[in-house]
């Protein structure tokens, strides 16, 4: 349960602000560069996603994929909301994300259309949990209403990540379902690296610095290697190879 104080870093003990306009420059900066990642993020999935709620196999597959995208969609909401706070700055951040397109997006996972079922599922495995473990590093986030909008987010994420990892174990055991062994490998394979890349670069200053003024509890490093070793577990249950931590990276 989020608390009234900040926790940690150097505001810590100090009740937890609540406005823009107690935050200091250096803090506001950060923050808004945040709350816009996370933002074009939750809106960039809705487009990737959007073409397979009609092409997924069963119908339970596209009513979970439809809650997926309306729970993207309202995440990317609650962060435009956050944004518009910050006055015609944070207006104007605004309409930069909603007009963003697949290729514009500042992650590379997101810039990738799914080319068939099996990328889908990888992808809300893989890449989605990646969200999972952002979302709790802004849980006790020294900005209270970011902080208070994590709960909510996180439970929806939850979904995300359990329908990924349900569809990857049908399609290696259930013959009726798209796909095989072999080609959810090929997913896993293709999607891990990315994933990985996403937690940004070990030695990032910005990192280190939403550490250090409560934003976020864990630096890129401490929530990658966690990560890993999670993705190394379903790995081995769903009796598929663990890509090498560093195979294929494109930010170490």
């Amino acid at each position: 349960m989020s608390t009234r104080n900040i926790k940690k870093g150097k505001y810590a003990k100090l009740r937890k602000f609540e406005t823009p306009e107690e935050l200091p420059e250096e803090y506001a900066s950060l923050l808004k560069k945040m709350l816009f990642v996370q933002a074009d993020t939750e809106f960039a999935s809705v487009q990737q996603h959007l073409e397979w709620q009609e092409k997924a196999p069963t119908a339970e597959d596209k009513w979970i994929l439809s809650r997926i995208v309306t729970d993207e969609v309202r995440h990317g909401l609650t962060m435009t909301r956050l944004m518009k706070e910050f006055g015609p700055e944070g207006e104007a951040m605004v309409e930069k994300v909603l007009s963003r397109k697949i290729g514009e997006h500042t992650l590379d996972s997101f810039n990738i259309e799914f080319k068939n079922w099996e990328s889908v599922v990888a992808f809300t495995c893989l890449v989605d949990r990646v969200g999972i473990y952002q979302l709790e590093a802004f849980h006790e986030c020294s900005y209270a209403p970011l902080a208070r909008q994590m709960p909510l987010m996180l439970n929806e994420e939850k979904l995300h990540i359990g329908f990924g990892y349900n569809g990857l174990k049908k399609i290696i055991t259930d013959d009726n379902y798209p796909g095989n062994k072999e080609t959810a490998q090929e997913a896993v394979d293709f999607w891990v690296p990315r994933a990985l890349d996403m937690f940004g670069h070990s030695e990032s200053k910005n990192a280190q610095l939403a550490v250090e003024l409560g934003i976020k509890r864990w630096d890129n490093v401490t929530m990658r290697d966690r990560y890993y070793k999670e993705i190394d577990q379903i790995c081995q249950n769903l009796g598929l190879e663990t890509p090498d931590i560093n195979a294929n990276r494109k930010i170490l």
